[in-house]
């Protein structure tokens, strides 16, 4: 698997928004997976919507194409990353931190919209299918410099 979707990126898809579909078909779905910290949200989000039957449905259809990645082995990446935004006071919310931590140790292209927070994590790769915004290689962020 090459992408780990954030679950904003997962919401975006199930209302059919900025053509994720046909982005999930391009890339290949196989390709895609979601941490277990993104399984909870979206089930989070379905108990406490106006139509828990057909949200739980629109996951559970997701899941019969994509898996489900443990946090497990980013744990270590976690504490470490935790510790260093807390020294600086840039946090990041422990689920985030925990999806973002997960893309890093399985070494998956972290898919979403939310760029701002992801961002603060040392070797993380990102992708944007939303707005086609891709993290800068530091050669592109020298080059910026001259």
């Amino acid at each position: 698997m090459k992408y780990l979707l954030d679950t904003n990126i997962c919401i975006y898809y199930f209302k059919n928004q900025f053509d994720l579909a046909q982005k999930f078909h391009e890339k290949g779905i196989h390709q895609c997976a979601i941490s277990e910290i993104t399984y909870a949200e979206l089930l989070y989000g379905a108990e406490k919507s106006q139509n828990v039957a057909k949200n739980m449905q629109k996951i559970d259809e997701l899941l019969k194409q994509i898996a489900i990645i443990p946090v497990y082995n980013g744990l270590k990446i976690y504490s470490k990353e935790k510790a260093k935004l807390s020294s600086i006071g840039r946090l990041i919310s422990d689920f985030d931190l925990l999806i973002g931590v997960t893309a890093i140790a399985y070494d998956m292209i972290m898919v979403t919209r939310n760029m701002k927070e992801f961002e603060r994590l040392d070797n993380i790769k990102l992708e944007n299918w939303v707005d086609d915004y891709h993290k800068p290689t530091l050669r592109e962020e020298i080059y910026k410099l001259y």
